[in-house]
């Protein structure tokens, strides 16, 4: 009888993003967490990983030949210290009540010279600026209403948590994180380019535009020009964040 493959918790496009980012890196032992069912897991073991999974439920994890741990991102994970070569966190920053606590400890589990792959939903590109603008809120942060939370449980059998996203983390928010922990931004990448962001460009041309007239000196304390480059201002739904333990 054929196994049925776990089934991904997070866009597709984000895990072929993360395979290409890790392709060229030196295969080691990687940490998935949250893992979820396993689908991004599978998939770094077949690049040739030494994979481990954890998640906060590892009762829906399906891959019978990686080891998963139960853990919780916003307390102690289970592992030793620098025990990992990569942390991957793909689809939960944003839904942990400490995104802090969760960066300190990835940190923690990572060697020296670790690499860190950690996705978030990119609440910055113009499409959910103008929504926020609007509504008050972006399209993966609404209001977390007891009716939206009853929802939430009855579509994800009573693990609410899986399915509520409850930090809405900018990139600002993200490097900081990341920088104070002492990590190394080496790049963000976009999970693929919106189909409709061309229909903003006058309102995109009016933001940096208006930048331009702030002080170079400005702008690069206030990452201005991150804010507002092409990746994040017209990016996708996610941003993956590449950084290296300093």
């Amino acid at each position: 009888m054929t196994m049925e493959a776990p089934r991904a918790l997070a866009h597709i496009a984000v895990y072929e993003k993360v395979e290409n980012i890790l392709a060229s890196h030196p295969r080691g032992r990687v940490l998935d967490v949250p893992a979820g069912q396993g689908a991004l897991g599978v998939r770094l073991k077949s690049l040739g990983f030494d994979v481990s999974c954890c998640d906060l439920y590892p009762q829906i994890f399906s891959v019978p030949d990686i080891p998963v741990k139960q853990g919780n991102m916003d307390a102690t994970l289970p592992y030793a210290d620098a025990e990992f070569d990569v942390v991957v966190c793909v689809g939960g920053i944003d839904h942990a009540e400490n995104p802090a606590n969760a960066i300190r400890e990835f940190a923690r589990m990572l060697k020296p010279g670790g690499s860190l792959i950690v996705s978030a939903p990119n609440i910055l590109n113009i499409e959910e600026r103008v929504k926020w603008l609007f509504s008050g809120h972006t399209s993966f942060f609404k209001p977390l209403s007891n009716e939206r939370r009853s929802e939430i449980r009855e579509n994800f059998d009573g693990l609410e948590e899986v399915g509520v996203q409850l930090n809405p983390i900018s990139y600002s928010e993200m490097r900081f994180y990341l920088e104070k922990t002492g990590f190394h931004l080496i790049n963000i990448h976009l999970d693929k380019k919106k189909k409709n962001s061309w229909l903003y460009w006058p309102l995109t041309f009016l933001i940096r535009r208006a930048a331009s007239f702030t002080s170079a000196e400005k702008r690069k304390a206030r990452w201005t020009d991150e804010l507002n480059s092409e990746t994040v201002l017209n990016g996708g739904n996610s941003l993956i964040f590449e950084a290296k333990k300093i």
